[in-house]
């Protein structure tokens, strides 16, 4: 059985923020209710899926296992307004990305019995360094994309853990074809609990494992950046647009976070 990530509840902004430069993610126990979980999964089965949007939506008859994929969900219900900036996490992502840093996407996600075990990737290489570049302390590469995994039920090995390569931000580069461990340091499970989240890189090298169990798996991604980043919302030449009555429910910060900038560079 793989070995589980060390899980380490960092007290601090400056230490949470040290833990993404370090390690490349920063753990949240609890950052949701348990009442907030039970809204979250009721919420996700409703969401159907619109292909214009990219989302997907297979079934096992004819795709092997289920996969539900939806898109920019902050747009379908404003129940999902308020995971934009979670108390804590979202003190972590302004911090990394600046105070005018915004969501890229944010993806319900659902899959069932069956799903394979993915390939060792990373969501985005920003920066190719070499490693000895990489391994001077003078070195810190911006933080240019962050996702938040707030997980949405208790996670063990059959459901189909993501599993981190600690530390494989610092790579400088995307693993190759097959390539499972970096440094000598294979892929952990992170075994959490309904309620937890996790801030990650785009740089760490991960996964997410076979689900060998009866149940369906529940995963809402939040994706952050930078500013100068482009938001991902599909479909694309001025077809995506606002719902009004749900960005109405927005607060200012989420309306910030969800692209109503104060004029910038480009501007």
């Amino acid at each position: 059985m793989p070995e589980g990530l060390e899980l380490v509840a960092k007290e601090t902004l400056e230490q949470r923020l040290e833990a993404l430069d370090q390690d490349g993610y920063a753990y949240f126990p609890s950052a949701l209710a348990d009442d907030e979980v039970v809204e979250l999964r009721d919420a996700m089965d409703r969401l159907e899926a619109r292909p214009e949007e990219f989302d997907r939506h297979t079934n096992p008859d004819s795709h092997g296992f289920l996969n539900k994929s939806i898109n920019n969900v902050f747009n379908r219900d404003p129940l999902f307004l308020s995971y934009l900036d979670r108390p804590e996490v979202i003190d972590v992502v302004e911090a990394a990305h600046g105070p005018d840093c915004h969501v890229i996407g944010m993806t319900a996600w659902m899959t069932g019995p069956g799903r394979p075990d993915q390939g060792i990737h990373v969501d985005w290489q920003p920066l190719e360094l070499p490693e000895d570049v990489m391994d001077d302390p003078r070195v810190h590469v911006p933080v240019y994309i962050t996702t938040a995994h707030f997980y949405l039920d208790d996670i063990y090995e059959e459901l189909g853990p993501t599993q981190f390569i600690p530390g494989s931000h610092r790579a400088g580069r995307c693993p190759s074809n097959g390539e499972s461990t970096w440094r000598g340091v294979e892929p952990r499970s992170i075994m959490c609990s309904a309620g937890d989240a996790i801030l990650f890189r785009c740089e760490v090298w991960h996964r997410g494992t076979a689900n060998t169990s009866d149940r369906v798996r529940y995963l809402l991604q939040v994706h952050y950046a930078q500013r100068m980043i482009t938001q991902k919302f599909p479909p694309y030449l001025n077809r995506f647009q606002f719902e009004p009555d749900i960005l109405s429910c927005a607060t200012d910060r989420q309306r910030r976070l969800l692209g109503d900038h104060e004029p910038s560079n480009y501007d």
